[in-house]
């Protein structure tokens, strides 16, 4: 086996351990798409979870992050080496989604390296901001901002490759609106353990839990929107079953439940799939 081919095989074991909701979708992409895709998505989570670490202390993620920022917007080759050296002395604490982000770079196709570099170091930046900030949400205009650099990037990078990969054109505000829906649910999913965990609560002073059930409905049906401008199949499917989920599992929680099961996962992968 060849060191792509490996590095290949071990993304997709690495992207099938650390995500529920987006394996399943990228595993039904082409080739060229599952690469770029499951890259980006590496690439991302690899900074989101040097953010979200329960034991390094803010100050080292600060560094972490705004020196992986810079480290993937300099020009040329992403240099992996000086990667390594940064994040050796947490290796570890870090996982390896974290400590291997050279790897998932090797892994995207070079005409649209840059562009998944660029949208990564954006988002390593703005989380640098919000640690700093210690995650203190005052606003309906501060939950967007932090909402925007933890996934309303995710959906303008997924923008950018549907029309390098095929022409297609989506709107970019729905795309934003996209991925602010994904996470919405995620907090309202994690709200409890995020407090008594990490002590933070990422709702606008004033809000009730109802408030944010109705900022997560409202982009969710952005992200219906979006799906409006996309006509190739297997994207189409990409986008629909992260969203379905999404949908399904506010629902749950609004008649009480924690989230959707195992069961029902597999029911609204089988009806996308037979749309």
């Amino acid at each position: 086996m060849s060191n792509q081919a490996k590095l290949e095989k071990e993304a997709m074991h690495v992207l099938k351990e650390t995500s529920r909701t987006f394996y399943i979708p990228i595993t039904l992409l082409k080739r060229t798409l599952k690469l770029t895709i499951g890259s980006a998505y590496l690439c991302m989570r690899a900074v989101d979870e040097i953010e979200d670490h329960e034991t390094i202390d803010a100050v080292t993620k600060v560094r972490l992050l705004k020196e992986t920022e810079k480290l993937l917007e300099a020009s040329g080759d992403f240099d992996a080496a000086a990667y390594q050296q940064l994040v050796a002395p947490y290796e570890a604490e870090l996982p390896e989604v974290s400590l291997r982000l050279g790897d998932w770079l090797e892994v995207c196709p070079d005409e649209i390296d840059r562009t998944v570099r660029d949208y990564t170091a954006e988002m390593a930046g703005g989380m640098a901001d919000w640690v700093e900030k210690d995650w203190v949400i005052h606003t309906k205009a501060d939950l967007d901002d932090y909402t925007y650099y933890v996934a309303g990037l995710v959906g303008l990078l997924l923008s950018d490759i549907w029309k390098w990969y095929d022409g297609t054109e989506t709107d970019r505000d729905l795309a934003i609106g996209f991925g602010r829906g994904l996470q919405a649910v995620n907090i309202l999913r994690n709200q409890h353990e995020d407090y008594a965990e990490r002590g933070v609560r990422f709702i606008p002073e004033g809000w009730t839990r109802d408030d944010v059930f109705d900022y997560a409905r409202h982009n969710l049906q952005q992200g219906e929107a979006y799906l409006k401008d996309i006509h190739t199949r297997t994207i189409s499917l990409f986008c629909k079953i992260p969203l379905r989920l999404a949908i399904r599992t506010l629902k749950a929680m609004e008649e009480g439940k924690e989230k959707i099961s195992r069961n029902e996962v597999e029911e609204i992968v089988a009806e996308v799939k037979d749309e």
